[in-house]
């Protein structure tokens, strides 16, 4: 049996904000990305290379994913490439068009995908590490005067459904030419978990012989959601939307968050994101709840015990407003600024502050 005991593992990863900055290379160019560190398998040190390339050619793009596992004599660990499924894994994800598209759909990983404005999946991630990859779906389409959003994400268990339908109903008046107010945008979203672990709030846990014995079990995840979004501004060069979001956790709590996103494109010399939110939370509700490390906060069983992200929510009894915001610069698809701060009205020394940067010559 294989076990893989990572000490050190390097990788040169977007996140969040830059996600929306470069999220893929752009037509008929690549990408090169990967990393090195130490694996223990079977008792055995192996040092590993890390490679996930991204090719783009017209609406289609491509990305890699290949891991080489070489022992201390040089040669590479066969049972990596031993079966079709570990050669076929290479492939990450396959994809047509980009979000925002007419037409934008993504099998395989799925990196960073928000529905809607984010106030119920914000930047998910189905594969955030990389031994726990998934293949999922995503799936969006927007026939002009109404469309639709949507994400599955994983096809070998059960786990996190998502769509969110939109119409533009002043796109079927007279009213349709009008700027700003034609293209009013309302909608409707839900989201929800459905795999065995996204509602264990209580059990037992036995690290040496593994076994799980739950306790206390919700079931799975819903949210439900409604929000209405107006496009301020319209111009090749920047985009400018205002929206509201209402979000309920079926059994639990709700919020509601508005505010303004803003993103600015030079002709690709400089490219910009920026978003600011004013959050209105009740009790037992947590925003973005299905976010970037979803996958890992959903369960976790250890020596001390289990630990989900349904008991937060459970156990979530204020009621705490509170602000969101993100920027994140590119400029020549060179050099990345990102950053995003968040803090809570009630709870003192809440604010949390992220800051990064990147530089990444192109060939």
């Amino acid at each position: 049996m294989k076990k893989t005991f990572t000490i050190l593992f390097i990788i040169l990863f977007s996140f969040l904000v830059k996600a929306q900055l470069n999220q893929y290379p752009l037509p008929d160019q690549g990408r090169l990305e990967g990393g090195l560190g130490l694996n223990w398998i079977d008792g055995q040190l192996y040092y590993t290379f890390h490679f996930t390339p991204e090719i783009s050619f017209a609406n289609f793009g491509v990305g890699l994913d290949l891991m080489m596992d070489f022992d201390k004599n040089g040669y590479i660990r066969k049972e990596n490439f031993n079966t079709f499924s570990d050669y076929l894994s290479v492939i990450r994800y396959v994809r047509y068009g980009l979000k925002n598209d007419p037409v934008y759909a993504k099998i395989g990983a799925l990196d960073y995908y928000t529905m809607g404005h984010g106030s119920i999946m914000y930047a998910y991630n189905n594969s955030p590490t990389i031994d726990a990859r998934k293949t999922g779906l995503n799936l969006d389409i927007d026939f002009g005067q109404f469309g639709f959003e949507s994400i599955y994400s994983s096809f070998s268990e059960a786990g996190l459904l998502g769509i969110r339908g939109y119409v533009r109903p002043l796109q079927f008046t007279s009213l349709a030419e009008i700027p700003i107010i034609g293209n009013l945008e309302v909608g409707v979203s839900y989201a929800g978990d459905f795999n065995d672990k996204a509602g264990i709030t209580a059990g037992n846990y036995d690290p040496v012989t593994g076994n799980l014995s739950v306790t206390k079990d919700e079931g799975s995840v819903n949210i439900i959601g409604a929000d209405i979004g107006l496009p301020l501004l319209r111009i090749p060069m920047f985009n400018l939307d205002l929206y509201t979001d209402y979000a309920k956790i079926l059994n639990f709590g709700d919020g509601v968050a508005t505010g303004i996103i803003g993103e600015f494109n030079s002709l690709g010399l400089i490219t910009a994101h920026a978003k600011l939110e004013r959050r209105f939370n009740n009790k037992q509700y947590i925003p973005s709840y299905f976010g970037p490390l979803y996958e890992i906060e959903r369960f976790r069983a250890g020596e001390l015990g289990i630990f989900s992200k349904i008991q937060r929510l459970e156990l979530n009894e204020n009621a705490d407003n509170g602000i969101f915001g993100e920027l994140g610069v590119n400029v020549l698809g060179i050099f990345d600024i990102i950053g995003s701060y968040q803090r809570l009205d009630k709870t003192p020394k809440s604010g949390i502050l992220h800051m990064s940067t990147e530089i990444a010559p192109e060939d």
